[in-house]
């Protein structure tokens, strides 16, 4: 069976992305002109759309087909958008789904600063639809992602880092929105609080699967599906599930090749210098696919697809509920 393609997911709320795409750029207008050329700048760097599509298809399966759900999923958006710009700042990143990244192209205080425009517009957003839970759910998300980066950058270059701290850094840090999205769908459905937390589990099982593909991609993408260089996150010191997995299994003279490895892209990266030996960094990725850290990642990524559509199995049978289903599947096939 065929994988599906996202377009065809996104096809059943099509009129409703695009109602998306225009209140993100209406939210963006400001007395700052920078401000909307950051907008355009963000908003036209093709993402996937992967929060407002959770949304909108979740309210579907629940019974919502209304303007709200175009609202809320704007505000999902723009939050998201906010901690990419954020994340991007605290990373050093250059580059963001192939072009340069706000901090790259306006500096790191107009991306700071129209990043926190983003979490206040969300907000604002948020209020204006005026659903108490909805508000609570999103901004508690504000809360749970900023502990997961500041949790991140404590173990950054850490061999050391738990298989538990490393989840619960990628469930705070991605899965938390995806699961907050969700759920603003059942809201809006005004489905029961099991069904409720039903759906906002499968939003959090698709965050980590989302995750999950991720961190294995930047061990084995090119750089053109990527939109950035191989092992960025690594260079970042971001210890991932790939390179965990390699460390459990190696022998302890492997593990003392990849703790100096880390320690001398520790040093880089403290100096500003984000590019290490190539001989380096290749090491480490043959070491990672030699112990089978990808294979464990992705099976890992499959075991929270599983999850995800059997959170949702009790739905009535339709096209959104097969929609979320098949972007579930989606989310592990894919390729950037």
């Amino acid at each position: 069976m065929s994988i599906p393609e996202l377009a065809d997911i996104a096809s059943l709320v099509e009129d409703d992305l695009r109602e998306v795409e225009r209140l993100l750029r209406e939210r963006m207008k400001s007395v700052a002109p920078v401000i909307p050329a950051v907008g355009d700048h963000s908003f036209g760097s093709g993402g996937k759309r992967i929060r407002p599509l959770v949304v909108l298809l979740s309210a579907r399966m629940c019974g919502y087909r209304g303007p709200r759900a175009s609202l809320v999923s704007s505000a999902a958006e723009m939050l998201h958008t906010a901690t990419l710009m954020h994340d991007d700042v605290v990373d050093g990143a250059l580059t963001r789904r192939g072009r340069e990244s706000v901090n790259a192209r306006f500096g790191d205080r107009i991306a700071i600063l129209v990043g926190d425009f983003l979490l206040a517009r969300a907000s604002q957003t948020l209020l204006e639809d005026g659903n108490p839970d909805l508000m609570w759910a999103f901004t508690n998300t504000i809360r749970v992602m900023s502990e997961g980066e500041v949790l991140q950058i404590t173990r950054s270059f850490d061999p050391e880092i738990p298989e538990s701290v490393y989840m619960e850094i990628i469930g705070r840090k991605t899965s938390s929105l995806l699961a907050s999205a969700a759920e603003a769908g059942a809201i809006l459905g005004g489905v029961t609080r099991a069904e409720r937390n039903a759906v906002r589990e499968y939003g959090w099982q698709v965050g980590l699967a989302f995750q999950l593909v991720d961190d294995a991609l930047d061990y084995v993408g090119t750089r053109e599906e990527l939109g950035k260089l191989p092992l960025a996150d690594l260079r970042e010191g971001k210890v991932t599930l790939p390179l965990l997995v390699a460390l459990r299994r190696c022998t302890t003279s492997e593990r003392e090749m990849v703790h100096a490895s880390l320690k001398q892209f520790a040093k880089l990266a403290a100096s500003g210098e984000r590019d290490p030996d190539p001989a380096d960094t290749s090491r480490i990725r043959d070491f990672v696919e030699r112990y089978g850290g990808i294979d464990a990642t992705y099976d890992r990524a499959h075991a929270c697809e599983t999850q995800a559509v059997a959170e949702i199995a009790a739905f009535e049978d339709g096209d959104a509920k097969r929609a979320l289903q098949g972007l579930a599947e989606f989310i592990v096939a894919r390729k950037t």
